[in-house]
């Protein structure tokens, strides 16, 4: 058995391989970065830079597979989402090529990596938001580019699913981290800004930080090690909707970096840009869907995964 892994040399697909290759798996990892350039290399898998969004490639590395993990997408943090809305929904040509290639393989299941900015605006608006169950996504006023492009690709799924056969499963991921991940360059999401943020101030000794809005935006942030186990379990069930996948552990970004703080063992002076992209004022993921199907959920500590996460950084850096 086959199984494709897109976007695998980017944060969660790397991970995911690698968990993958652990438990016996034949893997075929597929990115259209160069090998130099994908944050995990696994030489017992089969690693191939090919274009997702092309159909010539989709139908290449899709043959012969029996399971599809579709990580492949443009995207990053929300400075990167509120500035690339183009290039966000141009993602749409991975998911519609993945889509008709698994069909054309006989692939048996495809997994499809959804996103929490589906979920309509008006109701994250406040920071202490009421978490977000699925059924909030409609009506339909997700975040704009990125968010459209996920929902739309979801409702692919779920046709594809009815008119084909084909056996699609969709996760809502709200707000992935970890080790081995974006940390700089434009596209990272908080948990790695902070923490590159933090490992800067305490290896310079200037003791200042700058944080993007008031720092009053709540999140829930899920470890990575929760999400691949969940990503595995969602592909595997007989649940066809979309689910959440996220930690329902609500934080500000300031409380955030106040953990950080903490495990860096520094306290910084804090200088606000109020007009820096922010997103929506709060978001948190509603839980009981997923464990009523699964029996557990994303449970991982924030200040577990921080210390983990902002360690392997604080390496990188130094």
């Amino acid at each position: 058995m086959t199984v494709l892994v897109t976007g695998a040399g980017g944060f969660i697909g790397g991970h995911l391989v690698a968990d993958l290759l652990a438990n016996g798996h034949e893997v075929r990892g597929v990115d259209v970065k160069p090998q130099s350039e994908w944050y995990q290399v696994h030489d017992a898998a089969e690693n191939i830079v090919a274009d997702c969004s092309d159909p010539v490639d989709a139908h290449k590395i899709a043959d012969g597979t029996t399971e599809i993990y579709n990580l492949a997408a443009d995207m990053g943090g929300m400075g990167f989402i509120e500035n690339n809305k183009a290039e966000c929904m141009l993602s749409v040509l991975t998911s519609t090529n993945m889509l008709v290639a698994a069909r054309d393989a006989g692939t048996r299941r495809f997994f499809y990596s959804s996103s929490a900015c589906v979920y309509a605006g008006d109701k994250q608006t406040d920071p202490n938001v009421t978490a977000l169950k699925e059924s909030d996504a409609y009506p339909a006023d997700p975040e704009d580019g990125y968010g459209w492009e996920k929902l739309f690709s979801e409702r692919m799924a779920r046709h594809f699913r009815e008119d084909f056969g084909l056996e699609t499963r969709v996760a809502r991921y709200h707000n992935v981290y970890g080790p081995e991940g974006t940390y700089d360059g434009g596209r990272e999401k908080a948990p790695a800004a902070l923490s590159r943020k933090i490992a800067q101030a305490k290896l310079s000794g200037d003791h200042s930080i700058e944080i993007w809005g008031d720092g009053e935006q709540s999140r829930s942030f899920m470890y990575i090690d929760d999400c691949v186990r969940g990503t595995k379990e969602i592909l595997a069930g007989d649940n066809v909707e979309p689910v959440n996948l996220g930690s329902a552990e609500l934080v500000t970004i300031n409380q955030m970096v106040s953990i950080l703080e903490d495990i860096a063992g520094i306290t910084l002076e804090r200088h606000y840009k109020l007009d820096a992209p922010q997103g929506v004022r709060g978001r948190n993921s509603d839980n009981t869907l997923f464990h009523s199907i699964y029996g557990w959920e994303p449970s991982i500590t924030l200040r577990d995964g921080l210390e983990r996460t902002y360690s392997w950084i604080y390496d990188q850096i130094s």
